[in-house]
């Protein structure tokens, strides 16, 4: 064989080897070396799918969600499998106690949650084939800088006097009046028609036309979640109070005969001899609420208004027995052991109170200020006449029932 027919021959050698090399490069993964379909991923697909769960976690709210309510955000459902295993968590490591549904398709936290905390929440879930499926989330609630609460009166359960209206303050000045009312709902068993009135934008109180009816039941309703105040501020609170109003209990001073007569269902049952205001320094009148007990408290005049030359209370009284609050601006009914005892019942002595005999250290029952403290409940009232002064403002403590019921009624925002 000649050179240039050895040099052919490695040529077309080369050829084919190439032409081979080039085929099986560019037959991809799609084709074996007899030529059929490689279905090795088709299979690996497959046995995928097949070991994945059917059963689908859903979590609210979505992960990386801010301003969540802290009432009804947190949730977990699974459809195609049940729950197997929830777990919350606060940001500070904290476990959030929660309740399974029975059918276990279902996860709720079972506490009410944190204002501006991040919680964390890890769910498990199974198919029918008992394959596991997995899913997380985080989310933060609502801050107190974009939510209100209101603090109300009176207690969940209390037992209070017919005087007694439901008084709510709100933390932030409410804008959205109408909106915050219609979740605010108040209800009687006496089936009174109950109307709110807004005295400024924090303040809302709720009455009937008359007293409450004695032995009955008022229910107040707050679905203020998610509800907006105000502009990026939202309500937080859902819950139901329940109180009960007592016997019919109302109280006469009049400063004139400075006696009072204490009624229970319009029959006088007790006169308790009273020193009321001085001519300088009159009583209020009007109808107030108690809305205060206190054994004994001290009572500076400086706190008040009443100061001397070196801007020192005129009075400090550091125990005062038997102190039943009628104002926010200082106006008690309360007992008096520094006066002598022929001042109840002739004389108007006192900064504005009104003043019944007493004992120093609030211990003796038998005297007329412990008798009507131990005879009194909060929400009882008390009318005092015939002082000179000018009647005490509505907003002055838990005093509406100074305006009548057409101006009351025009303070709705609905």
């Amino acid at each position: 064989m000649t050179d240039s027919m050895r040099r052919r021959g490695l040529t077309a050698a080369s050829a084919l080897l190439g032409g081979v090399l080039v085929l099986t490069a560019c037959s991809g993964g799609g084709a074996d070396a007899s030529g059929g379909k490689d279905t090795s991923q088709a299979k690996v697909d497959e046995a995928a799918a097949k070991k994945s769960s059917e059963a689908q976690i859903t979590i609210t709210p979505k992960d990386g969600s801010n301003n969540a309510s802290i009432n009804n955000s947190a949730a977990v459902t699974v459809r195609k499998g049940t729950l197997t295993t929830v777990t919350m968590t606060s940001q500070d490591g904290k476990t959030v106690d929660g309740r399974l549904s029975a059918d276990k398709t279902s996860w709720k936290p079972s506490v009410q949650l944190e204002r501006s905390t991040t919680y964390r929440l890890a769910a498990e879930a199974k198919d029918s084939d008992g394959r596991i499926a997995h899913e997380n989330a985080s989310f933060t609630t609502v801050s107190p800088a974009n939510s209100f609460i209101g603090t109300f009166t009176p207690d969940n359960g209390a037992t209070v006097g017919v005087g007694m209206p439901v008084s709510i303050n709100f933390d932030k000045a409410i804008t959205n009046k109408a909106a915050v009312q219609k979740g605010i709902t108040v209800s009687s068993t006496s089936g009174q028609e109950i109307a709110c009135h807004w005295f400024n934008a924090n303040r809302m109180d709720c009455r009937p036309e008359e007293y409450w009816k004695e032995g009955s039941t008022v229910t107040l309703k707050l679905a203020l979640d998610g509800v907006q105040g105000a502009s990026g501020v939202y309500g937080v609170q859902q819950k139901t109070v329940t109180f009960h109003i007592g016997r019919n209990q109302v109280s006469y001073v009049d400063a004139q005969t400075k006696q009072m007569k204490i009624t229970q269902d319009g029959k006088v049952v007790k006169t308790i001899p009273i020193s009321a205001g001085s001519p300088e320094n009159k009583t209020y009148e009007g109808q107030m609420v108690v809305s205060e007990k206190f054994k004994e408290t001290r009572m500076n005049g400086a706190t008040v208004g009443f100061t001397d030359d070196d801007g020192k209370g005129e009075y400090d009284i550091k125990d005062v027995p038997h102190a039943m609050r009628l104002t926010n601006s200082g106006t008690f009914i309360h007992g008096n052991y520094w006066g002598a005892p022929s001042v109840f019942g002739n004389v108007n002595t006192s900064h504005g109170c009104v003043g019944l005999q007493d004992k120093k250290g609030a211990n003796d029952p038998s005297t007329p200020a412990a008798w009507f403290y131990n005879h009194t409940l909060i929400g009882d009232v008390v009318v005092v006449q015939n002082t000179g002064d000018k009647t005490v403002s509505p907003d002055n403590g838990l005093n509406g029932w100074n305006m009548d019921w057409a101006q009351w009624k025009a303070g709705s925002a609905v």
